[in-house]
């Protein structure tokens, strides 16, 4: 009601603690702080925040528009609703050594459970387009080592993405990973590899959790969990799987409401009133004021 119940250190050590049992923790990406809610009521144990659905949700490219400051006033709204611990995807640190500084100070005070800083230029651009470019090693490891100094929360999980698979090959993508984690990076984001050989390459060379990104429509094949928990991976990401299909779901109702001029068919597809009532909390606010909760819902709706 109102708010999270837990406390952001809190979450961050629940966060820690998770990984270190070394199983699979599957992490749904949120489109809004409601299905970060919903993610929280499913079951499962963490959410996550994309760049790229946060730049969508704003009419825009990945491609770097967004600011920091942009993205930890929605994370804070997130992390305001949601018990869960909440992973944020932070670009390239919005600048230089500098700004992934500051960024890692603005994710803290939104109440973000840990971040990934990437290894792209500017502009950046999805992870599983072709004609990427990456920073040389030098650049990314003062962005990690800024992020680092800048870190007041030890329980704070800074993880570095490494988009070099696509452009230096995997052998130089395993060489950037582990000189990440030598400058202080906790764990390692290898983006659009090729499949289960690659994915096992990483964990066989890189002794920090490992996230898999499972995004759709992407260079990496969509690998289930189990062969996920057996090539020793500890984060399973969908990070736009929620936006895709909510967009979807929309993109078919305004159809189906223009060429029927009624939504009468769409309602057995709609989330009815009283499971968003009850996701909202809505009857628990009755405890300020009786009058927000003293009325019974139609059936069925």
């Amino acid at each position: 009601m109102l708010h999270t119940r837990t406390t952001p250190a809190g979450r961050r050590r629940a966060l820690r603690a998770r990984l270190a049992t070394g199983r699979l923790l599957t992490v749904p990406g949120a489109l809004n702080p409601l299905s970060a809610r919903l993610i929280q009521d499913t079951g499962f144990e963490a959410a996550y925040l994309s760049g790229a659905v946060l730049a969508a949700d704003l009419g825009l490219p990945d491609i770097g528009l967004t600011t920091s400051t942009e993205i930890a006033a929605r994370a804070q709204q997130t992390t305001r609703v949601t018990d869960l611990p909440v992973l944020i995807d932070a670009d390239t640190g919005f600048g230089e050594p500098m700004n992934a500084a500051r960024t890692v100070q603005l994710m803290e005070d939104a109440g973000l459970a840990g971040l990934h800083l990437e290894d792209q230029v500017n502009p950046k651009r999805c992870g599983h387009l072709d004609g990427k470019a990456v920073t040389s090693r030098e650049e990314m490891v003062r962005r990690i080592q800024g992020a680092v100094d800048a870190r007041r929360d030890p329980d704070f999980l800074l993880m570095a993405r490494t988009d070099a698979r696509a452009v230096e090959g995997l052998d130089a993508a395993v060489d950037r990973a582990k000189a990440y984690v030598d400058a202080g990076a906790d764990a390692i984001f290898p983006e659009a590899l090729g499949g289960p050989a690659e994915f096992a390459a990483f964990r066989e060379a890189v002794d920090v959790p490992l996230l898999a990104n499972l995004t759709e429509f992407g260079k990496t094949p969509l690998l289930d969990t189990r062969t996920l928990e057996d090539l020793g991976y500890n984060i399973a990401l969908y990070p736009v799987t929620l936006l895709r299909l909510a967009m979807g779901a929309v993109e078919d109702g305004l159809r189906t409401l223009a060429a029927e001029g009624t939504q009468q068919s769409l309602l057995p597809r709609m989330q009815t009133r009283s499971r968003l009532y009850g996701l909202l909390g809505y009857e628990d606010y009755a405890a300020f004021d009786s009058a927000v909760f003293d009325f019974t819902l139609p059936p069925g709706t």
